[in-house]
């Protein structure tokens, strides 16, 4: 038996969709267990038991994932304008994964891989600068910047 997704073959039958299904699913319960324990961690209100950003807590700036919690939180209760308010990188990044997964499992079940964001090769340099360029607007203390604090 052999474990190969990319065969260049679509997965037919029923077993073989479950197998090319198998590890996209792992993934999409993962990010599932995590999205109801921000659910119910409210992490909005301040107090509850998800863990404040080290960055944060030590040196009083903010790191530019900053405000991701908060944003998932917004985000699953349908409120946009406070998800981009709380990191709207991270919204942006969500958005990004969202297709990467389905490119993905599409990939699995059509045996071949699928192009995403992921495969560019300007990739890797253009998240380094928006990284970094974001985590310097939102540190500015001058307005317009201070209203990216979170």
């Amino acid at each position: 038996m052999t474990t190969t997704v990319y065969t260049g073959y679509p997965a037919r039958g029923a077993k073989a969709r479950l197998r090319a299904l198998s590890a996209p699913m792992a993934v999409v319960a993962g990010l599932g267990a995590c999205c109801v324990a921000v659910w119910v961690g409210d992490p909005t209100t301040p107090g509850g038991f998800l863990p404040v950003c080290p960055t944060k807590a030590l040196l009083g700036i903010d790191c530019p994932g900053c405000g991701g919690m908060r944003m998932a939180y917004s985000l699953m209760h349908g409120d946009i304008p406070a998800a981009l308010h709380y990191n709207a990188v991270s919204f942006v990044v969500v958005l990004m994964m969202v297709w990467s997964i389905v490119a993905w499992t599409l990939g699995r079940l059509r045996g071949r891989a699928m192009n995403s964001w992921l495969h560019w090769r300007w990739t890797p340099l253009v998240f380094s600068i928006v990284f970094v360029v974001w985590f310097v607007i939102r540190n500015l203390p001058f307005a317009p910047f201070t209203g990216l604090r979170v």
